[in-house]
């Protein structure tokens, strides 16, 4: 289910990383031990707009109050991680500035029309938390990242690789009484930002000073080693399927391989990755018949068709065209399998 955001680990995601232990640890560290503080980080937008309690915007909309609340989101942000291992952290935070920012508007405009149109003043006190940046983080999710299906079931539907993260969303969204507001204020937020709407993308962003900051003082601190290409085999498995397992293992792994050397050269000397080189056993095979005492010539199949619609869904992403090619070609039109080794690269 979560393959299709990268590999496991936090590696080159020091951000996010930061963004699971701090308000985690912080939220725990409340409702355990200080739970007398937590009237200061609930969100009352009451209180921001007849008391001037401005600090409340930063601290209301940081820390969540709610367990569930904490579980759900730092499950979101660690499957959300692979947006700063494609866009840099600087880009990835920028991101999460403006539609923290943004969404901090939209708030206050939805609560005013609830109150103005329905007279429900209850929802000033919305929940808190780092929450609305979470569901922002849907928009490039449905926008970028692709649908594979993983089980066909009742007909129509089917599980993809981004069910179980919807139904994460969903939950979240359904975790309480106005959480909803959060929710498409968050959405609204991100619709804006990655959209480049009124060039918010242009304002709300980070400073290359401030990022360069931040990567000398925090990003030694949060970083994490680059993880083991040794994957687990499953529990309970005979050892036959072991073996099989590991079988493909190894073969995915020369094929990774293969296809990084071949990236790296093209990167080198420029143009198109020679595959009748670098994959002989699969571009080149040669049939030794003796006939009349000479060796027949060796019959080289036609290159594998590439689907174009695929192509165009890895370039939605972000990746080069040649790069696309070269990893459906490399994976056999595995969308799944082409997707996760450039994410990885």
């Amino acid at each position: 289910m979560f393959t299709s955001t990268g590999s496991s680990g936090l590696y080159k995601a020091p951000l996010s990383k930061s963004l699971l232990l701090v308000p985690s640890a912080l939220s725990l560290l409340l409702a355990l031990l200080l739970p007398h503080c937590q009237k200061l980080f609930v969100y009352d937008l009451h209180a921001v707009k007849n008391d001037f309690q401005i600090w409340r915007l930063i601290c209301g909309r940081i820390i969540c109050l709610d367990l569930k609340d904490t579980f759900c989101s730092s499950l979101l942000i660690y499957n959300f991680r692979i947006f700063e291992r494609r866009y840099g952290s600087r880009k990835f935070a920028s991101f999460l500035l403006g539609s923290w920012v943004l969404s901090a508007l939209f708030d206050f405009l939805l609560v005013e029309a609830m109150q103005y149109f329905f007279g429900i003043t209850a929802a000033s006190n919305l929940p808190s938390g780092f929450l609305a940046p979470v569901f922002a983080l849907f928009v490039p999710f449905y926008c970028s990242i692709p649908r594979v299906q993983v089980a066909q079931i009742l007909g129509p539907l089917s599980i993809t690789n981004k069910t179980l993260i919807y139904i994460l969303g969903l939950q979240l969204f359904t975790s309480g009484s106005y959480i909803w507001i959060v929710a498409i204020s968050g959405l609204m937020s991100g619709l804006c930002y990655n959209s480049k709407m009124f060039q918010v993308h242009q304002v709300l962003c980070i400073p290359s000073w401030m990022a360069k900051f931040f990567s000398w003082t925090l990003e030694p601190i949060f970083s994490s080693s680059e993880p083991t290409s040794e994957a687990r085999i499953g529990m309970g498995a005979t050892l036959d399927i072991q073996r099989q397992q590991r079988m493909e293992l190894l073969d995915r792994q020369l094929m990774f391989s293969q296809f990084a050397q071949g990236r790296r050269q093209r990167q080198q000397q420029g143009g198109m990755i020679n595959w009748n080189r670098l994959f002989p056993p699969l571009r080149q095979r040669q049939n030794v018949n003796y006939q009349g005492g000479r060796q027949s010539e060796p019959a080289t199949p036609p290159p594998l068709e590439v689907s174009e619609e695929q192509v165009a869904r890895l370039m939605e992403m972000g990746f080069s065209r040649g790069d696309a090619l070269e990893a459906l070609r490399a994976s056999n039109n595995d969308l799944n399998v082409a997707t996760n080794f450039l994410l990885q690269h």
